[in-house]
Formats: C-alpha cells, structure tokens, sequence
C-alpha cells in the first residue's frame, strides 16, 4: 500500500466529509437515520479497528510506535485464525453500528467488506485487494456522510429501517 493509495482514500473521505459540511441537503432525509451513541461508537472503534488491521499488514513501522503492539502485529501479519479474527471483529462492529441506515448501502457494505477479506486470505493479487479496500473505505464513509446523523443531532428523522405505511 502506498502513500499515494492512503492520501487517495484521505481524500475521498475528506471531500465526504465536506459535502456532508456544505450541501444543505445532507444527509439525505429521506434515508437518513440517527446513530445512537453505541451505534456511534461501535463504528468508530469498527473503524479503528480496520485501520490498525490495515496499517498492521502495510505500515508495520508505523504501528509498532504504539507501545505494546507488538504482539498484535505479529498476529495480524501470520494470516491465520488470529488475523481473521482482527479483521473480522471490526468489520462485524461497522456493520452493526450502521445497522439502522439504508439496506441498500448495508448490502454494499457488507460486500465491499467481505471482499477485502476474501482477497486478503485467499491469495489474490495486491491490487485487487487494494481495491476493495478503497471501495470498502469509501463506502463507510458516504454511508456514514451521507446518510446518518449523529446521537446529538435535533433534526427529527425516522429512526426505523422500514418507515411506517402511509396515512390514507
């Protein structure tokens, strides 16, 4: 993985995250969906958890100024059981914090999601998994952009997945 790649998805999310700022029609309220405060922070801690997974696997140096983690590094970088299940484990608590958002973005997800760990396990080619990679990056954050609100948000939304008949 390069700097270029990481400046990339920085990128991507970073021009999200300023749509999600100036667009006065984001989130989308039609789709838009509060997170609740565990929602919010198994996402966040979901995401940490990819990222140290990810810069495990490509910026080992980085991650072993962390202090202590380098056991976890070793873990993640063997490939086995172990490292399935530091992939694993954050990317379940992504998909469950954003439970509540669109079906549509969820099955996305989900798949961009499973992707990086079929290509990461089953020995496909580098750019392919770094492809997946950027896409489940991406997806994240447009999901998170583009269709949630945060727990302290005022603006009344639906906070159902399935949005109740309409009134004759």
């Amino acid at each position: 993985m390069s700097t270029s790649f990481v400046l990339a998805l920085a990128a991507v999310t970073s021009l999200l995250l300023v749509l999600r700022l100036v667009v006065p029609g984001l989130p989308i309220k039609k789709f838009a969906r509060r997170l609740t405060p565990l929602d919010l922070a198994l996402t966040t801690v979901g995401v940490l958890g990819l990222i140290l997974h990810c810069a495990s696997m490509f910026f080992r140096s980085v991650v072993t100024a962390i202090p202590g983690t380098g056991n976890v590094i070793d873990q993640i970088n063997s490939m086995g059981t172990a490292s399935m299940i530091w992939y694993a484990v954050p990317a379940l608590m992504v998909l469950t914090g954003l439970r509540r958002q669109h079906w549509v973005a969820l099955i996305l997800l989900g798949a961009a999601l499973l992707a990086v760990g079929v290509t990461m396990y089953n020995g496909t080619a580098l750019s392919t998994h770094l492809d997946t990679i950027f896409a489940a990056g991406s997806i994240i954050a447009a999901t998170v952009f583009l269709l949630s609100r945060p727990p302290w948000s005022r603006t009344p939304v639906r906070n159902h997945a399935v949005s109740p008949p309409a009134k004759p």
